[in-house]
């Protein structure tokens, strides 16, 4: 992994492929590693991505004020301007969704396109689908992270979750396992409070060719939520995806197919360009 810096932090960073560049995030409590596992880039096509503060191999931990949304879309802006990228695709995953979504409509002369991967987030912070992060991390401040780990097993909530999206429950408890658990739960305190900070109103200005992907069985990153982001954006294309709970080898499939589909359609003149 390669590293720029920014505000006296050095983000880590993945970069692959040559052509059109496609910054593609991860969600909360993953790093770079997850995009590149589910996506690998067409020719024509470059695929980047860089863990975000409090994530990964991104340190140090940096201002706590600025574990934000927002902050994590100025990283983004300051990853482009680091490699003198002027315009690009932008995406994300659950949490790198809503980064997205929030530089999209900040910086829209910077976007080439969008892609919106199981969104959790949509215009209102501290929804009831991001409630246990919050009940984790008080979890890890109080008990440490192993011990904290145990007890949030024995919660009422983390069973419901194991029974409905076996997946989600594995992701939760991966919350308690980095090496600086206790350095960066502040990641949990501060992000679910976040929303990309625009109103819905905001969203029908988006000009450029949007993907949504979403799937059923996912309560952490509602179904719902990927309909009504398709629906207000203009143009948006929105494709459902096998839930993980039922495969994760054909959620793989089904993103893979879906991005390639995606991006050869409106950028393959683009990438012919390069």
């Amino acid at each position: 992994m390669a590293c720029f810096e920014h505000d006296e932090i050095a983000f880590h960073y993945r970069d692959t492929g040559s052509g059109v560049p496609f910054f593609f995030q991860h969600g909360l409590g993953a790093d770079s590693s997850q995009p590149f596992s589910l996506f690998k880039p067409s020719p024509g096509f470059r695929l980047l991505a860089f863990d975000c503060r409090a994530h990964g191999e991104t340190c140090p931990l940096g201002d706590p004020q600025r574990i934000s949304i927002p902050s994590f879309a100025d990283d983004l802006l300051a990853f482009m301007d680091h490699l003198r990228i002027s315009r690009a695709l932008v995406g994300g995953i659950s949490m790198g969704a809503a980064v997205a979504l929030h530089f999209t409509l900040t910086h829209p002369d910077r976007v080439l396109g969008l892609v919106l991967s199981r969104p959790a987030w949509l215009d209102e912070p501290r929804t009831e689908n991001l409630q246990l992060f919050p009940v984790i991390a008080q979890l890890i401040r109080e008990h440490g992270p192993k011990r904290g780990a145990e007890l949030f097993r024995q919660t009422d909530e983390y069973r419901q979750i194991l029974r409905e999206s076996p997946d989600n429950a594995n992701s939760l408890l991966s919350q308690f396992d980095p090496p600086c658990a206790e350095e960066t739960v502040i990641r949990l305190e501060r992000i679910p409070q976040y929303a990309p900070a625009y109103t819905r109103k905001h969203w029908e200005k988006i000009s450029v060719p949007t993907l949504v992907l979403a799937n059923r069985q996912d309560p952490i990153h509602p179904f719902e939520y990927g309909e009504t982001l398709a629906r207000i954006i203009p143009s948006a294309e929105f494709r459902e995806l096998t839930p993980k709970s039922v495969s994760l080898e054909r959620h793989a499939v089904d993103v893979q197919r879906a991005l390639e589909e995606f991006l050869k359609r409106p950028f393959a003149v683009e990438a012919l360009k390069r």
